[in-house]
């Protein structure tokens, strides 16, 4: 999917307006003619309050318009992450916003785990592990926390709901890229 460079002037007020409109506040009226808005596209929404995380939903995978996955993961992040009780008309002031929109995923070959860390670029790849039924990802922002590879996987491996320190054949790994748009404070234009 090729955005524009200027994406996040639509996709930021897309997602704060669907957050407003569930809280039943006033909503920004979006401009949703162009035509990439229309196209299937994958995104995460991620939420956060004085600089913490307050709510991060996404989709991994495009199936429906970059529109409505921006607005429905808007909502869910804030209302239906469960690490978070939905967000209140309160808090509503002091979210800041970011809307990732992801690149497809791209299976890896690796021939164990220390090929498939070597392979990793830390601060572009976002990554999905997968083993059976256990699976989890982590956006490319998260390398600002964890830059090591190894801290990165273990991390990852932990919030898929298996052993830090687990890998066999039976482990699959994507990578894929995001163009990042973030509000530069709280409620912009409020």
């Amino acid at each position: 999917m090729s955005l524009p460079d200027d994406a996040g002037q639509i996709l930021l007020p897309l997602a704060r307006s669907a957050i407003a409109r569930r809280l039943r506040l006033p909503a920004v009226v979006v401009d949703e003619s162009a035509e990439w808005l229309a196209e299937d596209g994958a995104s995460f929404v991620t939420l956060t309050i004085d600089g913490g995380l307050r709510g991060c939903i996404g989709t991994l995978e495009a199936y429906r318009p970059l529109r409505e996955d921006v607005a429905s993961n808007a909502v869910a992040a804030a209302f239906h992450d469960r690490r978070f009780q939905p967000l209140s008309a309160a808090e509503y002031p002091t979210l800041a916003v970011e809307v990732s929109v992801l690149s497809a995923p791209e299976p890896m070959s690796f021939s164990n785990r220390a090929d498939a860390l070597a392979q990793l670029q830390p601060g572009l790849d976002g990554l999905i592990i997968q083993k059976g039924r256990h699976r989890g990802t982590f956006l490319p922002q998260v390398w600002k926390e964890l830059p090591d590879p190894e801290e990165f996987v273990r991390a990852l491996l932990r919030k898929s709901g298996l052993s830090p320190g687990y890998w066999g054949d039976d482990i699959k790994l994507s990578r894929y890229r995001v163009r990042v748009w973030s509000e530069a404070g709280p409620n912009p234009g409020a």
